[in-house]
């Protein structure tokens, strides 16, 4: 560690299972372990929450519901716990601490992580580009979609997310694998293909499926199907399965025994799935966007994949599913590198030292 420990607070709105919440999670808990006084502040009702207090760090509960009631709370947050810096991760607690830091009653360092590909409108992302100290964007294309939309490039900084290696390669407990396994129910031979995602695009891999000439077992954790999802399962050849699993805590145990991972959204920032896919030795399947290029070499540590395109997405699963000693290859290499390049130990380095920038800029000249 570089400096003095910090006190610092975690923020998000969000914090049910997803990738994000084990990104802040990971980081949390890694700060933590360096001397830093981390908090984290969530609603007390999600995962993050439960996962923060089994971890021994305290948890600042907090109802994300009007702004300003919001905005009051966090400032009271602010000087009662003495936080050196506020990490905002989510969309309403970001324009919480903007409207404090425009109204000047948000002395503290304010540092914005932005985790998907951005949606937000100039309009919106500029006021808090120059509000924030310092933002992080989780790769390449994240940061350069901010500058598209106008973000001040002077504060913006790329940190990827890390890995928790202990964590992934941790035994998945037997009571995830039965459920895991019963979720399934019996494969049949199928190769199993897990997309690990909320809503994200699953339909094009589900309408690359008739063209698949060998029988899948296809299982999205993670998201609840819509009529589009529900019609296009229903509709595919009986050779394919397709498996719904609802929001789950942890989805490790999907991974034991699946034959590839599969991702077709558009809006990652640097998906976690995929890391830990990726870690676990699954040959990957992504769609070319957002920040999984940041990640994926195609043809050398997985396979991207032009999005929004059935045809495509066919060939590529066909690829993977028929040649075992091309996938074999890929998995390898995709698993050396995100060991390397991808440790949770480098994104904490990188990010403690954007909150030492953030520090310096608020510092009196």
């Amino acid at each position: 560690m570089t400096g003095g420990p910090l006190t610092i607070l975690q923020l998000t709105h969000q914090g049910g299972p997803a990738g994000s919440t084990q990104s802040i999670f990971n980081l949390s808990q890694q700060l933590a372990q360096r001397g830093h006084r981390v908090l984290v502040g969530c609603r007390d009702d999600v995962l993050l929450a439960r996962l923060a207090r089994a971890a021994g760090l305290p948890v600042v509960s907090l109802a994300f519901l009007q702004r300003g009631a919001l905005a009051r709370a966090l400032g009271d947050v602010l000087t009662r716990e003495r936080i050196d810096v506020v990490n905002s991760h989510a969309t309403l607690d970001r324009r919480a601490l903007t409207w404090l830091r425009w109204r000047g009653r948000l002395p503290q360092a304010f540092v914005v992580t932005r985790r998907t590909m951005p949606l937000t409108s100039p309009l919106e992302l500029l006021p808090v580009g120059l509000a924030a100290d310092r933002t992080i964007a989780v790769s390449g294309a994240v940061a350069r979609a901010l500058r598209r939309r106008l973000h001040p490039g002077a504060r913006l900084r790329v940190v990827p997310n890390g890995i928790a290696l202990e964590r992934v390669d941790a035994p998945v407990p037997l009571a995830e694998l039965a459920a895991a396994r019963d979720a399934l129910g019996d494969p049949d031979g199928r190769p199993v293909v897990a997309v690990v995602s909320r809503r994200k695009d699953q339909h094009v891999l589900l309408q690359a499926l008739p063209r698949i000439e060998r029988g899948v077992l296809v299982v999205c954790v993670g998201v609840e199907p819509d009529a589009q999802l529900r019609a296009l399962a229903q509709a595919v050849p009986e050779r394919h399965r397709v498996v719904f699993v609802p929001l789950i805590d942890r989805a490790l145990a999907f991974y034991q025994g699946a034959a590839l991972a599969a991702l077709p959204s558009r809006m990652e920032g640097l998906s976690q799935s995929l890391l830990e896919a990726m870690a676990l030795g699954l040959p990957v399947v992504a769609s070319d966007a957002g920040g999984n290029p940041d990640l994926i070499r195609s043809g050398e540590t997985g396979l991207l994949v032009a999005p929004l395109d059935p045809a495509a997405w066919a060939e590529a699963l066909g690829r993977l599913l028929g040649d075992g000693g091309f996938s074999d290859r890929l998995a390898a290499a995709g698993r050396a590198y995100v060991r390397r390049e991808f440790t949770l130990e480098r994104t904490a380095d990188r990010t403690e030292a954007v909150y030492r920038e953030a520090l310096a800029r608020r510092r009196p000249k």
